[in-house]
């Protein structure tokens, strides 16, 4: 943990807002708008739900016939 970058430190200032104007803030631009304000319809969240408690029983199923 002593070779810590300091570009990713949170500094507690607000953040940047959304970039309109990329040309003139090429050096430190903003998040553009889309990566801000896009719904997350068809994410990984939806999978994860069903996946997880699932493979949680079958894990606990294999442990307690493992255990015996």
């Amino acid at each position: 943990m002593e070779n810590i970058n300091p570009q990713h430190t949170e500094s507690g200032e607000a953040p940047k807002p959304i970039e309109k104007d990329y040309e003139s803030h090429k050096e430190d631009p903003g998040p553009a708008k889309p990566a801000v304000t896009e719904k997350d319809e068809n994410g990984a969240g939806q999978a994860l739900k069903w996946v997880l408690p699932i493979a949680v029983i079958i894990g606990l199923i294999i442990w307690f016939i493992m255990r015996k």
